[in-house]
């Protein structure tokens, strides 16, 4: 891999620095007596140290040349003294210094100098006293306040060294932190690439990972990627980059090629040699790992294991975390994702390749030496670019071999890698395959010549009729070893030189005679096999995919008949020529796509194949009939989806005992289905056929179904026999017209979901009259949105589906909720939005969380006041959302009302609260815009602010933050959940520190502000409010101790009983005779307006002093 130049490689990622030590310290402390002779000791061992000579007083803010200095330091020294936090400029110093600290990593080692570290990082006794003359200065730079009380104490979190005076000899003081620096300025920085481009972003998300763990704990990171990708050039670049912050280092460089049998016993020699210096020999791994941990479990070490591929390397080196003393970081690269997993790693990162830019950037320093180059290179530079996908080995291995190379060389060079890749590259990207078993050998070289961009759900289809195996643990194994990606959308990808590298491999099984090799994709190959007849045994797969429908294949009727060992042809476009098409009687995967004839060829269906498992005949525009297919005994998978002019079915379709998916989808001119016996079945699919009028009938139990569609259809309503599908699970109706649903639906034992929404359909219920009406299904899942069902139909509807968990109205037009909501004790989730017509909920179930009624406009008050009842809501994580009644009160239950925003204050724990807003707004027609609620917590000075979504993580819609305008909404903020849910990369870091910040004030009973605020979103500003909002919270007392609560603020009361314990010890004399009756009423007045900060004065004063 690389990074941004030439140039920046030894500012960024080495040890190019102008100083190796900064100290910064209060001049008329130390300066001419511990600072300066550390300084002497520091120059006389040859570390150019850095120190401020200036005498004079020193301007309030620091000179932009400072800051250069402090920027191109390697360690810093901030020497805290007694006077230290006096100094505005030392305070301002430190800040760029731990800024340096976190975004570089620089080294620091804080030296407290009669003064106890407490102090310093909670800012009591003199560090106290003078950030509160500061405070009383910079009313209005706050900021700067708080960045400094920030950096005292994290630089106070810090390793350093205490000293005290009469407690030791100060010289031996300063040896012991000369030696320290020494052994760090020592150490010889890895190199990183002769260019490095593109590792910075890398680099940082990396850092981060390592800083999710606080220095208190060992933490491990794993890198994992494709080789070539740049995992050991990221690793040494970290290595450079944070090595300063530990006392020991080992950087294991190859551990897959230095780790045989006889050399893990001497890697581990290494690691113990390069981090505390033991130089031995061990007499095996097992008596080395004791050793390991004995020396290292009270060392802060850097350990980076580079390159591992196997268990056993791990568990030699780096086997458990308490190996590692406290703030240790282990870094593992690795070309398999699932080594890191099989070792507990929770925190990995796949490294990338790089991005269009950097790899022109790249390219141009490895073939040109230089970043600047003649345009006419411009269009072969992209060239190689788009040949490399992003990977760096290719870059700077075709870089190189283009060096002072003519256009014509490079377009020569280009098209030979095109055919036949460099064998460089390939004998890097080898070794994933190479440590594959011959089972994922073969799974991966199917994908990488036939099934790239194919849905992950194809391919485990295909791949498990082609081997007779379920081939999911192949595809992981090949996923964990970075050779293919599945995306978001679960479609499989490569790496294009990685889908290079297998079709080289296939290739070479036959490099003249095309037909001897194992697999055939591209279609000029696939031609000259079929119209030559060469074909063989060796043939598994062919995947014809001609670029031109003009292409015709002259097919020799018995060009198939030599490939005995052909289980899969699939033909995704191409035409060919009339004649017989004598298929191998082992196929068990046939798809053939855009056929262009009317019906199936017929000589395909005269013999009989065992082994298939898979016939498809999708998108066939011209196919009128699916005939006879009995022929397919043991058929597992049967498509015709999109044959727009399919219109008969033979019966036999309905009779294939080992059927499992059926798809019809879309055949818009089928009018009926043959009757089914599919013992078997588990997806039928029948959506699209809008002509189909009738269900088909089941002529025999199906207890694997699991899935019916029929959206668009013109199906009316189900058979009795619909009983007979006792495995179904998933049932989706959208339709026109009328819906009848028979009672029967509830003696389908499995079903759970019942979708019926979004048609032009009105739905009915038949109550069968052999079928008793206590009867309830078992369907936790219902979505009737649309479905015009009537006030007579609900209370039926809800005894059908008694025990549904969710429930989705919407867009009804009935009037009432009835009584018997309320036996739906399951029910979690109802949904009635734009029920308009809706005037009343007659109950509330027991276990109910969410109801959202947006835009119900007819609910009668009495409806809005039994939702807002206390006991509701007393047990937590509900979230209501309805109409507001106009001007409406806050319920009394809210203890804490206010407009817009509330405050307060808690410790040891995250609250749990619930939160009313009503809001109203003089514009109707806008009602469906909305506000947020942002969320600001302070611990120690330090604010984090995020909008928070309020749903309960039982609704869908709960990651949405919005509270919609005209309405009234209750729900419990549920804050700990949602900070845990945050996965949004840009806000890790920002969790990750919040998560500490938080423990590590409640384990010292600090006091946290939280301040709760609404704020508008869409285009609320472009209105006026009629109103503000009216907010309130309420604390459930089961689950919160309220001692721990405060509406005030606590801290104050803290900041007074320092500034009166100061300011009266200067008193103490004549405390003796006077007796302090208005100190209560002091106390209270200076907590509640400070504001008004009280001089020594002005309390002697009101003390009559």
């Amino acid at each position: 891999m690389a990074m941004e130049s030439s140039h920046s490689s030894s500012s960024s990622f080495s040890y190019g620095f102008s100083y190796h030590v900064f100290i910064s310290f209060r001049g008329s402390d130390t300066r001419h007596g511990f600072t300066g002779n550390l300084y002497k000791a520091l120059m006389d061992k040859g570390i150019h140290t850095f120190i401020d000579d200036n005498d004079l007083e020193r301007g309030d803010e620091i000179t932009t040349s400072l800051i250069k200095t402090i920027e191109n330091s390697r360690i810093f020294i901030p020497v805290f003294s007694i006077n230290y936090a006096s100094s505005s400029f030392c305070l301002d110093e430190l800040v760029h210094i731990i800024n340096c600290f976190k975004e570089k990593s620089r080294s620091v080692l804080p030296i407290f100098y009669d003064v106890d570290p407490t102090d310093v990082r909670y800012q009591t006794g003199s560090y106290g006293e003078e950030l509160t003359k500061h405070e009383e200065r910079l009313q209005d730079d706050k900021e700067r306040l708080k960045q400094w009380k920030l950096a005292l104490n994290q630089a106070a979190n810090l390793s350093g060294f205490h000293f005290i005076s009469g407690q030791g000899y100060e010289y031996k003081f300063i040896v012991e932190i000369v030696e320290c620096i020494s052994k760090k300025i020592n150490r010889i920085p890895l190199h990183v690439a002769d260019y490095p481009v593109g590792l910075q972003s890398q680099l940082q998300q990396v850092k981060l990972l390592l800083d999710e763990e606080s220095d208190e704990k060992v933490h491990v990171v794993g890198l994992y990627s494709t080789g070539g990708m740049g995992k050991s050039t990221l690793a040494k670049a970290i290595y450079n980059f944070v090595a300063d912050q530990f006392d020991g280092l080992c950087f294991l460089d190859n551990v897959r090629d230095n780790s045989t049998q006889n050399n893990l016993k001497h890697l581990q020699e290494e690691l113990l040699l390069k981090t505390i210096g033991l130089d031995t020999k061990l007499g095996s791994v097992s008596y080395g790992i004791p050793i390991i941990k004995e020396r290292l479990q009270r060392k802060k070490i850097l350990l980076i294991l580079d390159d591992v591929d196997k268990l056993d390397q791990l568990h030699a080196l780096a086997g458990e975390l308490d190996w590692f003393g406290n703030g240790s970081r282990v870094i593992i690269t690795t070309r398999d994702k699932h080594l890191l997993t099989s070792h507990e790693i929770k925190s990995s990162y796949e490294v990338e390749g790089l991005n269009e830019k950097d790899a022109l950037e790249l390219l141009r320093w490895m073939a040109f030496k230089n970043n600047i180059i003649h345009p006419s290179y411009e269009d072969i530079l992209n060239r190689v670019v788009t040949y490399a996908s992003g990977l760096p080995l290719a870059l700077e291995v075709v870089g190189s071999n283009l060096y002072r190379k003519d256009i014509q060389e490079w377009k020569s060079l280009i098209d030979e890698y095109e055919r036949i890749p460099n064998k460089d590259i390939q004998e890097i990207l080898l070794v994933s395959f190479n440590n594959l078993s011959e089972y994922q050998q073969n799974v991966f070289l199917d994908i990488a010549c036939c099934f790239k961009g194919y849905s992950l759900k194809e391919v485990e289809n295909i791949l498990s009729a082609h081997y007779g195996l379920c081939m999911i643990y192949q595809i992981g194994v090949l996923v964990d070893k970075s050779l293919i990606k599945i995306n978001e959308v679960k479609y499989v990808t490569l790496h294009n030189l990685i889908e290079m590298m297998g079709k080289e491999i296939v290739r070479k099984e036959s490099v003249m005679e095309l037909g001897e090799r194992s697999r055939l994709w591209f279609y000029k190959d696939i031609v000259h096999v079929l119209t030559e007849n060469t074909g063989s045994k060796s043939i598994q797969i062919i995947h014809l995919d001609c670029p031109s429908t003009e292409v015709v294949i002259d097919l020799n009727g018995k060009a198939f008949e030599m490939m005995e060992n052909l289980k899969t042809l699939i033909i995704k476009s191409g035409s060919f020529s009339k004649g017989s098409m004598h298929l191998p009687r082992n196929l068990r995967v046939f798809k053939w796509q855009t056929y262009h004839s009317e019906c199936i060829p017929s000589n395909l269906l005269n013999k009989i194949f065992v082994y298939m498992k898979i016939l498809k005949f999708d998108n066939c525009k011209y196919l009128t009939e699916i005939p006879d297919v009995s022929s397919f005994p043991n058929l597992e998978n049967i498509s015709f989806e999109y044959c727009k002019n399919l219109i008969t079915i033979h019966n036999s379709i309905g009779f294939l005992c080992k059927l499992k998916f059926l798809n019809a989808e879309g055949c818009d001119k089928i009018m009926s289905f043959p009757p089914l016996k599919l013992t078997s079945l588990k997806k039928l699919q029948i959506n699209g056929c809008k002509s189909l009028q009738n269900f088909p009938e089941i002529l025999d139990k199906m207890e694997y179904i699991e899935t019916i569609s029929i959206d668009g259809t013109s199906i009316e309503g189900f058979p009795a026999s619909f009983k007979n599908l006792t495995g179904l699970v998933d049932l989706s109706i959208i339709g026109k017209g009328f819906f009848t649903l028979p009672s029967t639906i509830c003696e389908i034992p499995n079903l759970s979901t019942i979708s019926y929404y979004y048609g032009n359909q009105t739905l009915l219920l038949k109550q069968n009259g052999n079928m008793s009406s206590t009867v309830s299904s078992n369907v936790t899942n219902v979505n009737l949105q649309i479905s015009n069902i009537s006030d007579e139909g609900l209370p039926i509807l809800l005894k059908w589906f008694a025990n549904v968990k969710e429930l989705k109205l919407s867009h009804s037009n009935f009037k009432i909720l009835p009584e018997c909501l309320e036996e739906c004790r399951f029910l979690r989730i109802l949904e009635l939005n734009s029920c308009k017509s809706l005037e009343e909920i007659r109950g509330i179930p027991p276990n109910l969380k969410y109801i959202s009624a947006l835009r119900c406009k007819s609910l009668k008050p009495s409806t809005k006041s039994m939702l807002l009842n206390q006991q509701v809501h007393e047990a937590g994580e509900t979230a209501f959302h309805f109409p507001s009644v106009g001007d409406e009160m806050i319920p009394k239950w809210f203890e804490h009302q206010s407009k817009g925003r509330i405050s307060f204050w808690f410790r040891n724990r995250i609250p749990s609260f619930a939160i009313f807003v009503s809001t109203t707004k003089e514009y109707g027609y806008i009602s469906n815009y909305s506000i947020s609620l942002d969320v600001r917590l302070l611990v120690n000075d330090d604010e984090w602010i995020q909008p928070f979504p309020y749903f309960p993580t039982t609704s869908p819609s709960w990651n949405l933050p919005n509270i919609f305008v005209n309405h009234t909404n209750v729900f419990e903020l549920q804050l700990r959940k949602r900070i845990s849910h945050v996965n949004f990369r840009p806000q890790l870091e920002g969790k990750w520190q919040l998560i500490s910040k938080l423990k590590e004030a409640f384990l010292k009973n600090e006091w946290i502000q939280m301040k709760l605020e609404l704020r508008d979103c869409g285009y609320l500003d472009a209105y006026d409010w009629r109103s503000l909002p009216k907010f309130g919270i309420h604390f459930v007392k089961e689950k919160n101790n309220m001692e721990d609560i405060k509406f005030s603020n606590p801290n104050r009361k803290r900041k007074l009983d320092e500034y009166l314990n100061t300011s009266l010890s200067l008193l103490h004399p004549l405390f003796k005779k006077h007796k302090f009756v208005e100190m209560e009423v002091f106390e209270k007045e200076l907590i509640e307006q400070p504001q008004h900060r009280h001089s020594l004065a002005s309390l002697l004063g009101r003390l009559q002093i």
